[in-house]
């Protein structure tokens, strides 16, 4: 976009009235809370529905294919992304397609608090998976839209905004989670429904007052042969999808296993592909392939922090239910109120990072060392998860304040890593790419998830030390290894720190 129309278009947004950031700064704080409390209040209870026996109000699917269907659909959460900003960019402008992509997770949560069975679960999957990969990346993007590039309250705009995020992320288990495990599932899913719609509701109300034109520009719109195009390669591809689906539902050889096999091979193959083609493109330059294979290490590394990190959501989930004491100091607990340690201990912990990187300006660790750093905090927090059970066994409960450990322990490794990782992903990208290497950082989530959704077939009470010792174990020879390249990574890196 040109300078000028961007400047023209700064002029419609008001500059003031939240905190001294801009008005719309607000509504997108408030849409990204109810989103993230419709999300991640859905989530903290979506296990236990899935393994649940009927009885209970769940499902009844095996508990090792729940905890991979789990880890499939977070990755499919994180693939989505990149078909939410091409969406965005070149047909809707991302005004409304986080719009839309609200209204198709509203639907989501709907269709969950209906008693519908398995085919409404993965229906309401579709919905969801899509609807966040419109929303999510392109919020974040409204948010820049905001400010100039020069504009001293950008960096501080986009912590509020987080906090946002974290916030919701927070209370959402305290709420959906206990109502859906004291009462219903289904009620608890209509409580996430109404978050999102509550989300909608002040993105509507405020969009047109307090955005102006922001967000509502096509960056590069479909011409009418590229229109042409798409709408026939899209419907090709759903005939064809409809047609195998139908084909091997009704012919028994398109099981739920097979699907999720296939979903894990996606997984590496998409990132491998996005390596080489910008590797390999004539826009990139010499320095920028070196960046590029500096790059790599740092992106291995981040699939198998996050590997370890999104196992909160399944693993230590199913472990929360299983093997922990729901009653502390005369508490009794839920086992989804583990799912806000994350969002909490990030809100607490966030500022402390930003201080201390501040504090050591030119004498902080280079960007490899952060990235090991986090890595083995993250082996850690699943190391700490083998004493319970040498120390027991594994017949008994165990305290909560074991997993209260480990999952303040990922957050000092998320703390390190993912922030870190963001900023590496734009200092490193190639000129010609740059849009592209945000969505390959984003890919290390949805890998590391597509190789979780075969990794936790092999966790149970029986193998959980060999499971937690393994994992954790691998990550932080990783972090050594890692730590032991740095020097050299960094000069691959040619100047970028």
């Amino acid at each position: 976009m040109d300078s000028r129309d961007k400047d023209a278009i700064l002029k419609t947004v008001p500059q003031k009235g939240f905190f001294g950031h801009p008005k719309g700064l607000s509504t997108l704080f408030f849409t990204e809370f109810w989103e993230r409390f419709s999300y991640y209040g859905m989530r903290a209870i979506l296990l236990f529905y899935m393994y649940y026996e009927v009885t209970d109000g769940g499902l009844g699917i095996d508990q090792t294919t729940a905890n991979s269907i789990m880890a499939i659909y977070g990755s499919l959460v994180y693939m989505s992304g990149i078909i939410g900003g091409w969406i965005a960019d070149r047909v809707l402008g991302m005004n409304r397609t986080v719009f839309y992509g609200g209204v198709l997770i509203m639907l989501g949560h709907i269709i969950l608090a209906l008693p519908g069975g398995f085919t409404a679960l993965l229906v309401s999957m579709l919905f969801i998976v899509i609807g966040t990969g419109l929303l999510k990346p392109n919020v974040g993007g409204m948010v820049g839209e905001l400010y100039s590039k020069t504009d001293p309250r950008r960096d501080s705009g986009f912590s509020i905004y987080y906090m946002g995020i974290n916030m919701g992320g927070f209370i959402a288990p305290f709420i959906v989670g206990t109502i859906g495990q004291t009462y219903s599932f289904h009620l608890g899913f209509a409580i996430a429904a109404i978050g999102m719609f509550a989300g909608l509701v002040v993105y509507l109300l405020s969009r047109k007052k307090y955005f102006g034109l922001a967000g509502l520009q096509v960056p590069n719109p479909l011409s009418g042969e590229e229109k042409r195009k798409t709408t026939k390669i899209v419907s090709l591809a759903v005939i064809v999808l409809a047609v195998i689906g139908w084909a091997g539902v009704t012919g028994g050889w398109l099981t739920i296993e097979r699907v999720i096999f296939s979903i894990s091979i996606l997984g590496v193959i998409i990132p491998t592909v996005y390596f080489i083609m910008m590797y390999r493109s004539p826009k990139t330059t010499a320095d920028e392939r070196s960046r590029l294979l500096a790059y790599i290490p740092l992106f291995v590394a981040a699939m198998m922090f996050w590997a370890i990190q999104e196992q909160g959501s399944n693993i230590l989930a199913t472990y929360a239910n299983e093997r922990t004491q729901l009653s502390f100091a005369g508490i009794e607990i839920q086992s989804s109120w583990f799912q806000s340690l994350n969002p909490l201990f990030i809100v607490m912990l966030a500022p402390v990072f930003a201080w201390l990187w501040v504090k050591l300006g030119d004498r902080q660790p280079s960007t490899p060392q952060k990235f090991s750093f986090g890595l083995i905090f993250a082996g850690l927090s699943f190391i700490v998860m083998i004493f319970p059970a040498i120390f027991n066994g594994t017949e008994s409960l165990v305290s909560p304040l074991w997993l209260v450990l480990s999952f303040f322990l990922v957050v000092l490794g998320e703390l390190c890593l993912s922030p870190v990782g963001l900023s590496a992903s734009t200092k490193l990208a190639p000129a010609a790419f740059a849009a592209q290497m945000m969505s390959l950082w984003n890919l290390s989530n949805a890998s590391a998830q597509a190789i979780n959704a075969q990794v936790v077939r092999f966790y149970s009470v029986d193998t959980e030390v060999i499971y937690f010792g393994v994992i954790g174990g691998i990550a932080i020879l990783l972090g050594i290894v890692l730590l032991l390249l740095a020097p050299k990574l960094k000069r691959f890196m040619r100047g970028i720190n």
